[in-house]
Order: C-alpha cells, then structure tokens, then sequence
C-alpha cells in the first residue's frame, strides 16, 4: 500500500508566500575621472534583473547612460505578469523601477526584440557594454506521455493568462472539471493553487484580467491537488517568517495531527474549496478521457529519498497511483532560451556561462538575473545579484577593461530600428498605457484593467 503522504486545507488557511526580506548590498562607489567619455551601456530586459542593474549602474557612475531594451510593449517584466494579482505589495517595486526610468541618464525601448529586431553584436558595435537581463521566458517540459492533451498546461502560461501577458491570452482553460494536479510545490504553484481556489469576489478588487475574471467565476474546480517528488523538508516556496524551513516543518505537522476546526471541518463536509500537498510522487503519464479527447486524470510513480544533504534524490519504490483530474498545470521550472547564435548558452542547465555577471569569453558583455543563476530566488535576491553584475562591470570599466572612445548608443540602435520599420515605444508611451488602464479599472474599483491586446495599446499610442 503505497504511503498517503497528504493534508487538506480550506482555500481562507492559504499560506501567503511574500518574499522573505533581504538586506541591501554594500554601498559600493566609484570615483571616475571627470575626463572619461560617457559610457554607453545597454540592458536587455526590463524586468527586475534589468530595472536593478540600471540603477546601480546610474547610482555609481555620474556619467553613465543606460538605454533598456524590451520586447514587450511595456516594462516591469515578471513583476506585472508574474506576482499573482492578489499580493499588490510585491509590486510596489514598480516605484523604484519608475524613478530610475525617469532618469535622464536612462532611456526604455519597448517593442524591441533583440535577437530579431536587432542582434547582440550590433548592439555591442554601439554600446561600451551589454548587460543580458531578459531572464526565464519559458518552462521546463514535463517529457511524459500525454503532456500534449487538452487540458495540460504551463502554470508559467496559466499565469500569463491571467495577469495580462498578452501572448497567453488564447490560453482558454477549461475549468469545468471539479479536481486540478499542478505538478511542482514553489511559489508559483502556490500562486496557481490560491487562484484557482480564491472566491472570484475576493479577487474583484485585483488588477487580475477582466477576462481572466469572467473564466474564474465559472470555474467548477473544487479541489487541488501539489504534487512534489520529495518531502515535505524540500519543498520549493519560500514564507515570510524567520527560521522558515524550521518552522514550516512545525505548520505541517501541527496541520497533519490536529483535528480541524468545527469551522473548518463544517466546509470540508459541504465540499468546499480545498487543496492538498502529495508528497513523494513523479508523474509519469497523462491519462486520456475514454474518447482520448482531454485529460482525465495523471499517473504519479511513489518515490523515496535517498542520500543526504545536497545529494539528496527521489527514487520510484515501485508503487504507482492514479490521480483523477480535469486539469494538470505543470510547474517544474522556469527556463532560459537562447537570445542570439553570438551569444554562450549553456542548454542544460538553462543559463548564460558567466564569472560572477561576465559572459564567458566574451569581453563587454554581461548577465544578470535568472539568465545569469536560473530561476532561483525572489524578487530580493534578484537585486543583490543585478547589483554584483552592475559592480564587476564598473570594475571592467575603471580598470580599462572595455572598449575606449566613444560609442554611438541608441542614436545608431534606433537608426537600425527605423531602416527595418521598428518603432519602440518609450516610457512616456507607457505612462499613457498606464494612465488608461487605471482610468479603466476605477469604474470597478480595481487598481487597473490591464490592456491585453498588443494592437488595442499601439493604436491606443497613434500608431
């Protein structure tokens, strides 16, 4: 009889996963001679590895000009399209990101693939330096039978859908079915559980996506399950307390050998909203409807730990159990792609090789964020370790490390851009956007409804 390693709670016990607090780096100042030319330096990504280096880089440097370069037509990154709609303090980044983009040391260019519209040599042909900071913009596969039927997707994409990135929005989950699996136990599938499960009028108030609303409101999904491979001592999500791996093994087994609450036992039996954690199973196969037409349940091999420490894995014991679902949101991992053929990347492992934010073998250039460590770490760790980039690049700098003379910057960037009818859009651009999505959103009283459609938002701009 295979182990049941589980535990139900109501959706309202919901543990919120706010990123733990961090201490600022070091203060780290460089004196540069009021001779030196302007340094040109380029940021590729304008999420918060790429918002955080600009600020660093403007900080420390009285000369410095940093242009971000973005391919969507508005910045912010997984801060808007990432942070689940419910937990507003996360973005209140967004401030410090806005200030540093009102610099006039600083320019955005939104709607600027690089990559497609522009490659990383033209851009190092114009800038003194590139930072690569577009980080993990796809998910690990699950590679298992039936991955590929209706009703099996990305939490990554589910996100998207639901906070308004405008290439998930064709996602149309079907949540008719009454039971979930989402595969992986990390924030993200927190985030994805909580959503699924929230009262759609405790998200009302959210800028989660009108039409996102309108598909939860008729959800029939009443039970989720998280499925890890390992315990409940190696689980991914991250809480806002002290000591949290200690005293996340105190939650789980208060949880697991109390009785609930009459108020709590009362919504179990009158079968509402509940998910549960199943500790120690690996999917292996997506189970077909009878008619083969969407999924119908999932396959999970029983594991057990072995080792010790960092070495630590999951092994099949041998058991295998079937899971009944409706739905199945895979959340294994967040990756990397390949920007350009100029540029090193290291496929199994998802990252840009680099010392400590400096490409391998390649002088100028530059990572930071997810692109640089994988997808590891909260919105705190991503800006410590922008910062580290932005240190050794001004180190380069100082220590005659990079090219010399002038350097033409976005002047010959957008030159390219215009000869290949590319248009950017600027920050003032976005102010507009903004401005027009919270006007929306104060008739319901959201803090914004979120343009979804990239031709709504370039026309919305004249274009």
């Amino acid at each position: 009889m295979a182990p049941r390693c589980w535990r139900w709670w109501h959706w309202s016990a919901w543990p919120r996963t706010r990123p733990p607090p961090t201490r600022s780096t070091p203060s780290f100042r460089q004196h540069f001679s009021t001779q030196e030319k302007t340094p040109q330096i380029c940021v590729v990504g304008s999420g918060p590895a790429g918002f955080y280096t600009a600020q660093y880089l403007l900080k420390h440097h009285p000369q410095a000009h940093v242009d971000i370069y973005e391919k969507q037509l508005v910045p912010f990154g997984l801060v808007r399209f990432g942070v689940a709609p419910d937990h507003p303090e996360v973005k209140n980044v967004i401030n410090t990101f806005t200030q540093t983009a009102h610099s006039d040391r600083c320019a955005f260019w939104g709607n600027v693939e690089v990559g497609r519209d522009v490659t990383v040599p033209e851009l190092q042909e114009a800038y003194h330096a590139v930072v690569l900071s577009y980080g993990a913009e796809d998910h690990q596969a699950l590679d298992i039978p039936g991955e590929e039927l209706p009703g099996v997707f990305s939490a990554r994409s589910f996100v998207g859908w639901y906070n308004g990135l405008p290439e998930n929005q064709e996602l149309a989950p079907d949540l008719s079915c009454d039971t979930a699996v989402i595969l992986g136990q990390g924030n993200v599938a927190l985030d994805v559980a909580r959503i699924l499960l929230t009262p759609p009028e405790h998200l009302e108030k959210t800028d989660i996506t009108k039409a996102a609303l309108g598909v939860l409101r008729q959800s029939q999904v009443k039970t989720v399950w998280l499925v890890g491979r390992r315990g409940p001592l190696q689980v991914a999500f991250t809480i806002k307390i002290p000591r949290p791996r200690k005293r996340l093994t105190e939650l789980l087994l208060q949880t697991a050998t109390q009785k609930p609450r009459a108020e709590e036992a009362a919504h179990l039996a009158s079968g509402s909203r509940a998910w549960g954690l199943r500790f120690f199973r690996s999917p292996q196969q997506v189970l077909p409807s009878p008619d083969g037409r969407r999924v119908a349940g999932i396959r999970l091999a029983v594991t057990r730990l072995e080792g010790v420490g960092e070495a630590i894995r999951a092994v099949p014991t041998g058991d295998m159990e079937d899971l009944p679902c409706g739905l199945v949101l895979s959340s294994i991992g967040y990756k990397s792609r390949p920007i350009d053929p100029s540029v090193p990347f290291d496929l199994k492992l998802g990252v840009i090789p680099n010392m400590e934010g400096r490409v391998v073998d390649v002088p100028g250039l530059y990572c930071s964020g997810w692109v640089k460590t994988g997808p590891t770490g909260v919105i705190g760790t991503t800006m410590n370790d922008s910062f580290l980039t932005g240190q050794m690049l001004l180190q380069d700098l100082k220590s005659g490390l990079l090219a010399s003379g002038p350097r033409p910057g976005s002047a010959a960037i957008q030159a390219l851009l215009s000869s290949r009818g590319v248009r950017p859009v600027s920050f003032s651009d976005w102010e507009k956007l903004d401005a027009k999505e919270v006007a929306q959103g104060q008739g319901s009283g959201k803090p914004r409804e979120k343009l979804v459609d990239r031709q709504e938002m370039l026309r919305l701009l004249g274009r």
